[in-house]
């Protein structure tokens, strides 16, 4: 699966990006290297990659502006690698779209299991031709999900979804109207991710709110249960 599979490794320290450059090419992958925060834009509009590699202290932008400007055309996998160790910094990073957080010091073979994970959760997950939806695996109402690729769909459209907010959008979904305490919401959404704390599930739901909200032009369809989660409700059918 990660043969031609290009990656995108953005950081500072040149022999820390090669170390991460050769773990990566010896898994298979193909992996680039930029140095600061706009080449990294650059490259990544020039060639889009199957997934980033993303240091938050960069030269010219940091991390979290990069991950900002990514986050708002594309659903790529993204893993943030830092020094910071501050839980307020995990959260933010995943708040703002990132999918996992490794703090430094790391080891380079659990970057690229992080890599690998990201990628089977995500190969198949953006749309193909306009309007495919074969393969569903669920459908609830107006949506429609496939487990295998990872998409999904409201009335035929396609929601640009991470690989958490689509697990986050399945979990919910079953059923609709149950209310999901956010420990819940945690182990379902975050399969390879266990250092964060229960608040990070507050973040994604209001990414996946947003998106949900755009795509479907309807009232917000989650809802905050106090003391407890959330609980989605299936809006009414189009008339």
């Amino acid at each position: 699966m990660s043969a031609g599979l290009r990656v995108l490794v953005v950081e500072d320290e040149s022999k820390l990006a090669a170390l991460l450059c050769d773990y990566l090419r010896a898994a298979g992958y193909q992996a680039t290297v930029a140095e600061d925060g706009p080449a990294a834009l650059q490259a990544f509009a020039a060639e889009p990659p199957a997934a980033v590699l993303l240091d938050l202290n960069l030269p010219g932008l940091d991390g979290m502006e990069v991950c900002r400007t990514i986050r708002q055309d594309s659903a790529v996998p993204i893993l943030m690698l830092t020094a910071r160790v501050d839980e307020i910094d995990r959260i933010v990073g995943l708040e703002i779209g990132a999918d996992d957080y490794l703090c430094k010091p790391y080891s380079p073979r659990e970057v690229v299991a992080r890599v690998r994970a990201l990628l089977r959760r995500s190969q198949g997950r953006l749309p193909g031709a306009a309007g495919a939806v074969a393969a569903r695996s669920l459908e609830v109402g107006g949506f429609a999900l496939d487990d295998a690729g990872q998409r999904a769909w409201w009335q035929g459209q396609v929601l640009p979804l991470t690989p958490i907010e689509w697990r986050l959008l399945r979990t919910l979904l079953q059923p609709p109207g149950r209310v999901f305490a956010r420990a819940q919401l945690l182990d379902a959404i975050h399969l390879d991710l266990r250092d964060v704390s229960d608040r990070a599930v507050d973040s994604h739901v209001k990414n996946l709110r947003r998106k949900l909200q755009a795509t479907m032009a309807a009232p917000d369809c989650i809802s905050s249960v106090y003391g407890v989660g959330y609980r989605l409700d299936l809006p009414p059918a189009p008339t």
